[in-house]
């Protein structure tokens, strides 16, 4: 008798070949990034001087979620290091996720961290327990025994808590702090206006050069995805799949990312319902679940208040399509009766407020100052910018558990 174990796990997947090529962390080869020629030709020559030695340019980089902004700071970066290196130019690159790394202490730890070498240097750089002062001490200790140049990339520079460690970066050189190494700056955000907020001695040394990368189109999201087709086995994509999952990416927000996830959904369904094809009917469903498993990650660890503001927004909107976002009187009107349905005590206007704020800085939501006018006064309209069918099934499914 056969055991009933002998065919509980697949030992050969019929659909993908190389399913890494569509995770959102993999970073493509020079070949797989399309779409994206001029703005690499333009960040590289911001920051060719580092090939001899000398100083980039600091550089901020604009553009909507999915648009390559990473991934070619990333690429230009390592092509740089790679090319200084064949003119005896020691260099190389830090990451840092500001939206993880949020304050100063965070962030320096992680560029030290990413560029020390401890066998040459002889520094310890622990993950906590030293002053942010102490911290930098180090990095530039580190930064003028090895390298010649250095480039940090802070992705999401708008989700640092201050502009403190712009500031002591974008001026080391200039400072004094560093004699040997020089060091160039590429920050990175989603947000256009964020600039606006910055301190004016770090926009005046910060932004030398400035980027706005556009939304992809259809054409350039197909050949995004084609690029990444060999994930597949050959022969199980349909030919009108990826054009179809494209088109619907370009019309709805021109992000790769999402592009990709829905490709990558695709593939799933048809991995579960036992098709021998991706077709062209999953892209819908996929991007429905590319949306609901998106928005189930930013809510992700969220207090029950903040979900009942969230609530209260979605119900407003799926009962009032045609509105073009709601006071926060009337979303403060629905989240009370959500509280008395769930038994739990309100919090304070001003509180579901910040609530409302937070959901902004993750764009769950768009606000929108008005002006009512000498009777009305100023007032804020509150939008959802995702699906409020996808929110309230998302909810409704945390509720449960």
């Amino acid at each position: 008798m056969p055991n009933a174990a002998d065919d509980l796990f697949t030992r050969e997947d019929p659909i993908f070949a190389n399913k890494e090529l569509l995770e959102i962390s993999h970073l493509p080869g020079e070949g797989r990034i399309v779409g994206r020629d001029d703005e690499i030709s333009n960040l590289a020559a911001a920051v060719n001087p580092a090939i001899f030695g000398q100083s980039p340019s600091n550089v901020l980089i604009y553009g909507k979620t999915g648009t390559g902004k990473s991934l070619c700071a990333k690429y230009v970066s390592q092509r740089l290091v790679d090319t200084a290196g064949e003119e005896s130019v020691t260099a190389t690159f830090a990451y840092v996720d500001c939206a993880q790394d949020t304050t100063e202490t965070q962030a320096v730890q992680t560029i030290a961290e990413g560029v020390n070498s401890p066998d040459h240097t002889d520094i310890r750089v622990p993950d906590k327990g030293l002053s942010t002062s102490t911290y930098y001490k180090r990095l530039w200790r580190i930064l003028d025994q090895l390298y010649d140049v250095v480039l940090i990339i802070l992705d999401e520079i708008d989700k640092l808590s201050d502009d403190d460690i712009l500031m002591q970066l974008s001026r080391a050189g200039e400072a004094g702090k560093i004699t040997q190494c020089k060091l160039g700056v590429i920050g990175i955000s989603n947000k256009i206006q964020y600039k606006d907020r910055m301190d004016e001695r770090v926009k005046s040394s910060l932004c030398e050069r400035e980027f706005v990368f556009p939304p992809y189109d259809a054409n350039q999201l197909r050949a995004i995805m084609e690029a990444r087709s060999d994930a597949f086995r050959d022969g199980v994509l349909d030919p009108s799949t990826v054009p179809r999952a494209a088109a619907l990416a370009a019309r709805e927000h021109g992000d790769a990312r999402k592009a990709i996830d829905i490709l990558r959904y695709a593939g799933e369904i048809a991995q579960s319902t036992g098709s021998t094809t991706v077709k062209e009917e999953f892209v819908t469903q996929a991007r429905e679940r590319a949306e609901t498993d998106r928005f189930r990650e930013l809510i992700r660890g969220s207090t029950p208040h903040s979900r009942y503001v969230l609530q209260a927004l979605a119900m407003l909107s799926l009962s009032a399509r045609h509105e073009d976002g709601f006071r926060t009187s009337r979303v403060y009107d629905v989240y009370e009766n959500i509280c008395g349905q769930q038994g739990s005590d309100t919090l304070s206007l001003r509180r579901v407020r910040d609530l409302l704020k937070e959901h902004a800085f993750l764009d769950i939501i768009e606000q929108s100052k008005h002006s009512g006018g000498s009777a009305e006064g100023s007032y804020t309209k509150h939008q959802l910018l995702e699906d409020p069918d996808v929110v309230q099934e998302v909810l409704s499914e945390d509720a449960e558990y």
